[in-house]
């Protein structure tokens, strides 16, 4: 079945290179000049995705985007704009878009982010499934007290298959848009892991982690694939941009009920000890230990491994970052189970 899109742009040939380019891609696509007339095509017909710019006449680009994605819920939608103010990037992102393409745009640019979009837009609609169908299987297991003990068990062993099998498939998502990070979220939940075993902390605590760090850096979804894999350094608004990727993360996952606080991990993983981390800025206990071991981790991880704009640092420099920061950014505790892996146990990072 192909993907129905509407693209919304008062700029004619705008309009019609993306609808020749997404319907070369096995999409159908519905064209729309202004807000008013993109309001017509939803009543008229149910679509996938669309694609908004953001300044026409009439209704902006924003304010529809923000009507459609309440009244259409099970539609996604992107920014196509010449704008590249990262507050407008943050509006965006805060009211639901899955991305943004600036203008002038490289035709790979807009496959790439179209399929990671419907990507996602999968996803959610999987997790509310899912959601769905644990309700009906809890209301199930209550009607039936004769056998509830054994459909209980039964219905446990569903719930945790269904979470890992959402969870796996947002990672992969993650790693299917950057080749140069893939693995990242794998080698850095297994060391997360580790410090945690190291530090003592239970095994409930230490599955929390691993799923947490599996899926740490789900909303770069969200981040347009060339910023992923620029060879050079990050802009300001380029930046700014990727530092969404904990918001978004925490969006995607807040509603799925895990038996750990593996939302607030990933939204906190960037967080510092002495509150210069994002997005809140918050220091010390305020946070999550999980966090705290996923940010050492993440950081260690990051600094031994090739990115596109450099090669790898290695594993000296990475231990000598943690070193010089003890207790400025990362957490003291944690920083010295981590050494005593590398340095005393001979843990690798593979």
């Amino acid at each position: 079945m192909m993907t129905k899109i509407l693209i919304v742009d008062d700029e004619e040939q705008i309009r019609r290179v993306l609808g020749r380019l997404l319907e070369m891609n096995d999409s159908k696509c519905t064209l729309a000049a202004n807000a008013a007339e993109a309001r017509e095509c939803l009543n008229d017909e149910d679509f996938e995705l669309i694609l908004c710019d953001l300044e026409m006449p009439g209704e902006p680009g924003l304010s529809f985007i923000k009507y459609a994605l309440a009244a259409y819920p099970d539609t996604a939608a992107m920014i196509v704009t010449a704008t590249s103010d990262p507050e407008v990037a943050k509006t965006a992102t805060e009211i639901g878009c899955y991305g943004y393409i600036i203008k002038p745009f490289e035709h790979n640019e807009v496959l790439i982010n179209v399929a990671n979009s419907l990507r996602r837009r999968h996803l959610e609609i999987d997790k509310r499934i899912y959601h769905e169908k644990l309700e009906q299987i809890v209301l199930e297991r209550t009607a039936d007290l004769k056998d509830r003990d054994e459909k209980l068990e039964h219905s446990l062993h569903d719930f945790r298959k269904a979470m890992e099998g959402i969870v796996n498939a947002m990672a992969l998502t993650v790693e299917s848009r950057d080749p140069y990070t893939a693995g990242h979220q794998r080698r850095t939940t297994v060391l997360a892991c580790a410090i945690a075993k190291e530090m003592g902390l239970s095994k409930e605590a230490i599955d929390g982690i691993q799923m947490a760090g599996i899926i740490h850096d789900v909303g770069k979804i969200a981040i347009p694939a060339e910023i992923l894999s620029k060879p050079t350094g990050l802009t300001d608004i380029e930046f700014s941009l990727m530092k969404t990727h904990s918001q978004v993360g925490y969006d995607i996952l807040k509603e799925i009920e895990f038996p750990w606080p593996v939302a607030q991990i990933v939204f906190q993983h960037h967080e510092r000890m002495d509150g210069s981390g994002y997005p809140s800025g918050l220091a010390g206990e305020e946070i999550l230990m999980e966090a705290r071991i996923l940010g050492v981790s993440d950081t260690v991880e990051a600094m031994a491994s090739h990115r596109p704009y450099r090669p790898a640092l290695g594993i000296d420099k990475a231990l000598a970052e943690i070193s010089q920061n003890r207790g400025i950014l990362y957490d003291p505790e944690v920083v010295d189970a981590c050494l005593r892996l590398f340095k005393e146990k001979g843990f690798k990072l593979e």
